[in-house]
């Protein structure tokens, strides 16, 4: 079945990965689309968007229409057999999806119908939960909704960050994309239809989400608040009118008396932040217009301005 014509859906690092394997194990990758390449960093510069790169990489056409509905005479010219998607980032239309004789299938990096949308690990790690996973499904005109062929379980570590799963469901989803796929184009994996009644969205974060709310969070939640949001798009405080981002955390439980949000002061490698329930201690830090800083270097620089001062 490797004689299969796939175009593939992607725009990420996360994305690539699976790109990276179709490629590997020699599937026919008859053309990728990926969102346009957008302007990066303070200069602005064009970059391609690591699928677009990828791509280029190999010699295959990537196609990056504003709308998809623009391309669709283009896409049913390359007559693709199938499409795979992950991480594209883009509603497609029914009038794409009817495209491919034999369907199209989405990587989605939870347990479905756990966390439909756009930031699911984010969630998961957010949410506390001590397990997610990767499925393999049908795409609908319908966020994450289609029938599920085949999903893989991994446990979440109690300290895991959002980046450190993302990086171990890539792995995982590339082992999916390999074992699973040829059984599904021989037409040997039965789907399941996802169960409306257990749905959790799984929504893109947003600025509101992003704050940490010292006097609402105990200490549990407050961590996994913060290291589900780690290395983006990172959680932060506001201290004294300036936005504090909280790049790096471990938590101490124990009763303290102090209001929740006081920083307490700094020990050798942490700035030490009340919670109820215990102390979050922030290692890594960025303020406001500033560069990411050690613990340390923040304390001898803003340390005395700081200390005794409490997050909203």
């Amino acid at each position: 079945m490797k004689n299969t014509r796939i175009m593939f859906f992607g725009t990420p690092e996360f994305a690539v990965r699976i790109l990276e394997t179709l490629i590997r194990d020699g599937y026919d990758v008859i053309a990728t689309v990926s969102q346009p390449d957008r302007p990066v960093g303070r200069k602005k510069i064009i970059q391609p968007t690591p699928v677009h790169a990828c791509s280029n990489e190999h010699g295959i056409p990537c196609l990056q229409p504003e709308k998809l509905s623009d391309i669709r005479e283009q896409i049913v010219s390359l007559s693709p057999d199938l499409f795979l998607t992950c991480a594209y980032g883009q509603f497609i239309p029914s009038s794409i999806l009817s495209i491919p004789q034999k369907g199209c299938l989405n990587i989605h990096p939870s347990l479905l119908p756990k966390y439909r949308g756009g930031a699911p690990i984010q969630h998961a790690v957010m949410n506390g939960d001590t397990e997610t996973g990767v499925s393999l499904m049908e795409m609908i005109a319908k966020m994450d909704a289609g029938q599920v062929f085949a999903c893989y379980h991994t446990h979440i570590g109690e300290d895991e960050t959002f980046f450190q799963l993302n990086e171990r469901l890539m792995d995982i989803s590339c082992q999916l994309v390999h074992e699973q796929l040829p059984l599904y184009l021989k037409g040997e994996l039965k789907g399941t239809p996802q169960d409306e009644d257990q749905v959790v969205l799984g929504l893109n974060i947003t600025k509101e989400e992003e704050k940490v709310s010292f006097a609402q969070e105990d200490i549990h939640r407050i961590y996994n608040h913060i290291r589900g949001l780690i290395e983006w798009p990172v959680a932060y405080g506001m201290l004294e009118g300036k936005r504090v981002k909280f790049c790096s955390v471990s938590k101490q439980i124990k009763e303290i008396q102090d209001q929740p949000g006081t920083v307490l002061g700094f020990d050798q490698d942490s700035m030490l932040v009340a919670c109820t329930g215990g102390i979050l201690h922030v290692h890594m830090i960025q303020m406001e217009g500033k560069k990411k800083m050690d613990a340390r270097s923040f304390g001898n620089g803003y340390g005395h301005e700081v200390t005794g001062k409490v997050f909203e």
